[in-house]
């Protein structure tokens, strides 16, 4: 009977005929130095320099991975494992495959996602380009923490092991760099369990330039850090460009407001008014985004995301609309009256655009809440279903 393995150690391989053999020989070492049953995974990108020929001859298992990128080469190498862990990283010779005990003791122990942290075990001189040391990791791996609310100090390590069955569960979908962000991501929103062990980083083994793009690849990795919480994109903004903007409007409503020998006057209160339909446009798109996301399985629902059409429903929607609707028209009579009692002729835009403007305003706001709520009831028809 054949033994079921325990591990599986997936390396990308986009020609890395320079480093390939060295990792796959400490990965055979740490398998057999500490009897764990496993296999070593080597997924193809589209080697050209004979990576497949080296990984075969020390006898990994190549899995040829047609559609380019690192998280496309990652999901391929992943898919095809058989052990119950699984534990990835660079075969660029950066990473130590000899010191993968503290990954495997935490995924025995039950948790399913082990991060590696560079910082606490240590980086090299030279193993880490500076931007990437100093801003790119920091700031990135603080978005995550503050976004996500997950504790984890280093979030693109490229080191890292889970389960089968956790990867199952973050049913990843992304192709590019930012596959590292998303396993991390994913894992949290599934509510799985994150821990992070030291592991340390030494400079590549290669004499060619690697793959990683700084600017691009870091733009990918913010780009979905924020993609998957509108919350920060879009809500938190929203709210307070309608805040700012309400309160702001509200006092220029009432009078001229001088600040320093500069006077607010009805031109910012056209300024301020727009502020709120723009974070009002912010919090639609919040919502939207959120539907999309859950309807195409990119998040979980949630207890929240079910709620949110009980709330906001097209009778809401269209009470709140057409309240604003009244509002305006009735803002709307008391311009014309004064419009009126100069025998409709010259104004005082200073008095008349304190009323005109919030009429204008309040009724495009009421058209807008209508229109979205008439929306929001059709992508809601497949929740009541």
């Amino acid at each position: 009977m054949e033994k079921k393995l325990e591990l599986s150690i997936v390396m990308p391989c986009l020609n890395e005929a320079e480093t390939l053999a060295i990792c796959i020989t400490k990965a055979t070492r740490f398998l057999e130095t500490n009897n764990v049953e496993g296999e070593i995974i080597i997924a193809d990108n589209g080697s050209t320099d004979g990576s497949q020929d080296i990984a075969k001859n020390l006898n990994a298992k190549v899995i040829p991975v047609k559609e380019k990128g690192y998280g496309s080469a990652l999901r391929g190498g992943i898919e095809a494992t058989s052990g119950t862990y699984i534990i990835m990283a660079d075969a660029d010779d950066s990473y130590n495959f000899e010191a993968l005990s503290p990954f495997l003791k935490e995924l025995r122990a039950g948790n399913d996602l082990v991060m590696g942290n560079r910082f606490k075990g240590g980086v090299a001189k030279g193993a880490m380009p500076f931007l990437h040391k100093y801003l790119g990791n920091p700031v990135l791996s603080f978005l995550g923490r503050l976004f996500y609310k997950i504790d984890i100090g280093d979030f693109h390590c490229g080191l890292r092991g889970f389960s089968r069955e956790a990867y199952y569960k973050m049913d990843l979908k992304t192709t590019g760099m930012e596959f590292a962000s998303e396993m991390i991501v994913k894992s949290k929103l599934n509510g799985l369990t994150i821990t992070e062990v030291p592991t340390t980083l030494k400079p590549d083994g290669r004499t060619r330039d690697p793959h990683l793009n700084t600017w691009r690849d870091g733009w990918r990795h913010l780009r979905f850090l924020l993609l998957y919480s509108p919350q920060w994109l879009f809500l938190i903004p929203g709210v307070f460009l309608i805040l700012l903007g309400f309160i702001t409007s509200i006092i220029i409503i009432s009078q001229p407001v001088v600040i320093n020998s500069i006077q607010l006057d009805i031109h910012t209160l056209l300024y301020t008014s727009s502020l709120v339909l723009i974070g009002f446009q912010f919090i639609v798109f919040y919502a939207l985004t959120k539907i999309y996301a859950v309807e195409n399985n990119l998040l979980p629902k949630s207890n929240r995301y079910n709620k949110l059409f009980k709330f906001l429903n097209l009778e809401t929607g269209l009470i709140v609309g057409i309240l604003f609707l009244i509002l305006g028209i009735i803002l709307s009579y008391f311009g014309l009256n004064i419009w009126k009692h100069s025998n409709f002729g010259e104004l005082n835009p200073s008095e008349t655009l304190r009323i005109v403007i919030p009429a204008v305003f309040t009724l495009l706001l009421g058209m807008q809440i209508i229109f979205f709520s008439l929306f929001f009831s059709i992508l809601g028809l497949k929740n009541k279903t």
